[in-house]
């Protein structure tokens, strides 16, 4: 018996990437995955990097699971709501897992890259939050009003290290430092209704738009992130079914409820697991002395493993390298 086996879960923004990756894993696991996105196919995407829901409803059958793709714009919350409404008659109102992962800022932050944020536009921050902060929090409604009669369910929001650091600019980092906080006050309301809500803060995830950027070296995003994220040797990458893999083990956890308002950190706990990406990797936690020092000291690379996986403290983080606010 598969540990999903069952259990409904709905991952937005699945056509490609990161999203993708975590509705292969989720089926694999044995769950019924509804996907959501703007390409049902390839003839209908909107931009260079490929991806539809028909090729991500296509892997996951591969994995042997179960995948219903849904053609969703998350800027417009009655295609929302109508989404929702159809899981609710077809699953008999069952939604046990919801993962927050659409996002449509790349673009334009590949644009606006290298400028301070009063030399873009205004419209920068909705092209950022909309899809993304904001639909997240619609879909949040949707889920939580149907997990909230069933006194169950995970939500699940993808973050980022950017919600704690400077990393792709003001619009980004807010955003994604909002989307931490969503996940946490969440948390607080739906905690007697015993429903759980996170964040999830994947590491240096390899994706198709990730993998195009940094190949593009100092003519994309990657200009304006610390020296050595995106180099052709792919140091600590991790593929985005090892977040997938990782949620999947989340959700089938008894207690899981002890989890709740927390972050949750991919890499860490892909080792606690045993957990694996696609490619057979464990990477590093980010604030682990054993991605730290060979991030800063590129010759010690080859030898990262020798290094001992020991983690800077959360509070140290946040009063030296990370930026979050401070009093």
């Amino acid at each position: 018996m598969k540990k999903l086996d069952g259990q409904v879960a709905l991952v937005t923004g699945a056509t490609r990437g990161l999203g993708k990756g975590i509705a292969i894993a989720l089926g694999e696991a044995g769950a019924i995955v509804y996907i959501t996105g703007r390409s049902l196919n390839s003839s209908n995407g909107s931009n260079d990097i490929s991806g539809s829901l028909l090729d991500t409803q296509l892997a996951v059958e591969n994995a042997g699971g179960i995948c219903i793709p849904v053609q969703v714009d998350h800027s417009d919350d009655e295609q929302v709501n109508q989404l929702f409404q159809r899981i609710q008659n077809e699953q008999d109102g069952k939604l046990d897992l919801l993962v927050n992962n659409a996002y449509s800022g790349v673009k334009v932050l590949t644009e606006a890259q290298g400028k301070p944020f009063w030399k873009c536009e205004p419209s920068l921050w909705d092209a950022c939050n909309n899809v993304g902060l904001r639909s997240h929090y619609i879909a949040s409604v949707f889920a939580a009003r149907m997990m909230s009669q069933r006194q169950q369910g995970l939500i699940c929001t993808i973050s980022s290290w950017g919600g704690l650091s400077h990393i792709f600019g003001t619009a980004y980092g807010t955003g994604k430092s909002a989307c931490d906080r969503l996940a946490s006050d969440m948390a607080v309301e739906l905690k007697p209704y015993n429903v759980a809500s996170m964040a999830i803060y994947p590491g240096i995830v390899g994706t198709e738009q990730f993998k195009t950027m940094a190949e593009e070296g100092e003519n994309s995003l990657f200009r304006d992130t610390p020296k050595g994220v995106a180099k052709s040797d792919r140091f600590n990458w991790e593929t985005p079914l090892l977040t997938g893999r990782v949620i999947a083990q989340l959700k089938s956890e008894v207690d899981v409820m002890r989890r709740t308002g927390k972050v949750q950190i991919v890499a860490e706990l892909a080792r606690k697991y045993g957990i694996v990406g696609e490619d057979g990797e464990q990477p590093a936690s980010l604030r682990s002395l054993q991605f730290l020092l060979p991030f800063a000291f590129a010759g010690l690379r080859n030898y990262a493993s020798f290094i001992p996986d020991i983690k800077v403290p959360w509070w140290l983080l946040l009063i030296s390298t990370l930026s979050s606010p401070k009093v």
